[in-house]
């Protein structure tokens, strides 16, 4: 099978590709690098530089699927710049529906967000949940969403909708090479907490610590990447022509920041300062997912699931980054 994976050479993007091709499949990556990495296309996939609008050069009848990656995610920027999210986010991916049914290509995963679901009600959070984001990155994400479930209906298209939890860890490939975060600036918690261990920082901050948890600190669901990729390909399988899945992905566990933090201590022997700063604006003080749907339409369960597993992943990779920085 031969697949288009926009935005592939990202954090996530590159390791569905990766599993992609580990799997047999013929991969072309689509990424313009504003936020990926060369170093995130894998050996093996054809590179196109270009944005999510050039889909049409690249697209014909010989591709089974897109898997679609390719959107700025930064929750505080789309908050300044909504203008950004909504002609990329949205606009673009509309450029990308476009392109698949004038190509013939009736498949489509989509790389969507639990940023949709705002300040939830209740946990853990269902598909069935009011959708009511806080950003415009997510109202963004859920446009899409919209966007893609008129597609199906009108036009045939096959196409799940994957909503992420926090993403973390880091995925080895079987020829030896490593995908993991590289973001600059980093904004996630495991990482951010790992670049203390190194002595890139000097303390983690902790913003809250009076949220109403068993620690006062805020609780997230933690889903290893190398799980979510397994879920792209089912969702590739189990796609049906004029529906639109929409399933969560994530562990139904939640971890604080200070779990993640003496997590962290643990798997890298090294001491992690905290400093306590005021609760951020839209925080809620649990996210965890019900992950149930994924479970009985896709057959997929994490097998990744313990914090300390996802934590040693993200550190070798993190030593994996500072060895190939020093050259």
């Amino acid at each position: 099978m031969k697949y288009l994976v926009t935005g592939g050479a990202g954090y996530v993007g590159s390791v569905v590709a990766a599993h992609l091709l580990e799997a047999g499949h013929t991969v072309t990556v689509l990424d313009d690098l504003d936020t990926g990495f060369p170093q995130g296309v894998p050996e093996g996939a054809t590179f196109v530089s270009g944005r999510i609008q050039d889909a049409a050069r690249v697209l014909d009848p010989s591709y089974d699927g897109v898997l679609h990656f390719a959107a700025h995610s930064k929750v505080g920027e789309s908050v300044e710049q909504p203008e950004k999210y909504w002609r990329n986010n949205v606009g673009g991916t509309l450029d990308l529906l476009a392109a698949m049914r004038e190509s013939g290509v009736r498949t489509l995963v989509f790389s969507s967000t639990a940023a949709v679901y705002g300040e939830p009600e209740r946990t853990p959070i269902t598909e069935t949940d009011p959708a009511a984001p806080t950003s415009p990155y997510g109202a963004s994400k859920l446009a899409v969403d919209h966007m893609i479930g008129g597609e199906c209906r009108a036009h045939g298209l096959a196409a799940a909708s994957l909503r992420y939890f926090n993403v973390a860890g880091a995925y080895f490939a079987s020829d030896g090479t490593a995908y993991g975060e590289r973001h600059d600036p980093e904004s996630h918690l495991i990482p951010l907490v790992l670049q203390v261990a190194q002595g890139r920082r000097t303390s983690i901050s902790v913003y809250g610590d009076d949220y109403p948890t068993a620690d006062g600190t805020c609780v997230r669901d933690y889903i290893h990447v190398a799980d979510l990729a397994r879920a792209h390909l089912l969702a590739l399988e189990q796609a049906t022509g004029g529906e639109h899945l929409i399933c969560n992905l994530g562990n139904g566990n939640g971890f604080s920041v200070r779990e993640v933090v003496e997590t962290v201590r643990e798997v890298t022997g090294h001491d992690v300062p905290e400093t306590v700063a005021p609760r951020r604006d839209g925080d809620p003080a649990v996210l965890v997912a019900s992950a149930e749907r994924a479970r009985t339409a896709l057959g997929w369960q994490p097998e990744r699931s313990g914090l300390a597993e996802i934590v040693q992943d993200a550190w070798r990779f993190a030593q994996h980054t500072a060895a190939e920085a020093r050259g």
